[in-house]
């Protein structure tokens, strides 16, 4: 794997090793929490993962983790998973996030979009955190990354860097 990359915009780094991701950062809150591993799911067809993928003790095998906190936004995330994906680096690459999460009542899994970012582009999701989401420690993250000539539709203004 490779070492990490400075990131004076966010004030952290990020570490890639043995297939796991650091993210640290020397602020508030930061500082004084334990990070928590997130585990994240990627597909690159634009579609999420289905809830059956994740019953039985099963996950689907492209798993990402992360370790970051609860105030974590999509935009930050959306920067370490191009920092494993190299061709989601393009601008214009679409990502949308989702929360996999359990439903003990029916012994499975239920999935809910959650918001969306796009490389290179401002949008009105990027300042949303996993905590206003709900995100629970030991839900998952998926996240369906789309190219760009290929991406949906994004509802509201987006603009650019």
């Amino acid at each position: 794997m490779h070492g990490g990359s400075g990131d004076s915009q966010n004030g952290g780094s990020l570490y890639l090793t043995k297939g796991t991701l650091e993210r640290t950062r020397k602020t508030g809150d930061r500082e004084k929490t334990c990070p928590l591993l997130l585990r994240v799911f990627t597909t690159t067809n634009g579609r999420h993962h289905r809830p059956d993928e994740f019953g039985r003790g099963n996950v689907p095998s492209s798993e990402l983790q992360i370790y970051t906190w609860l105030d974590a936004t999509l935009k930050e995330l959306t920067s370490l998973v191009k920092e494993v994906y190299p061709e989601a680096r393009k601008k214009g690459t679409h990502f949308g996030f989702s929360i996999v999460y359990p439903e003990p009542k029916r012994q499975a899994y239920r999935v809910k979009d959650i918001g969306n970012t796009v490389s290179g582009r401002k949008g009105p999701d990027d300042a949303m955190t996993l905590q206003s989401q709900r995100f629970r420690i030991g839900d998952y993250l998926d996240i369906a990354i789309t190219p760009p000539n290929r991406a949906p539709p994004i509802p509201g203004r987006m603009r650019p860097y």
